[in-house]
């Protein structure tokens, strides 16, 4: 699995998960306790993980809905 996307932002990151589900795409989303653990206060992100095979079309999906992705 590669890291897609790495976000503080909970609704960026349902986007995401949301726009992955309708390309037909599985994902995983990680650190979900630890940022949970932080309380409201946002510092530790998530990470949204997908396939080593799926990464490139999965970064292409977020690409053309406006995310910026870390290279």
């Amino acid at each position: 699995m590669e890291q897609l996307l790495r976000t503080n932002n909970m609704a960026d990151m349902a986007f995401a998960q949301a726009l992955l589900q309708g390309e037909g795409i599985d994902w995983f989303e990680m650190d979900v306790n630890m940022s949970v653990l932080d309380g409201s206060i946002g510092i530790l992100p998530r990470r949204l993980m997908v396939r080593s095979k799926d990464h490139a079309r999965a970064a292409r999906v977020l690409r053309d809905n406006g995310f910026e992705l870390e290279p």
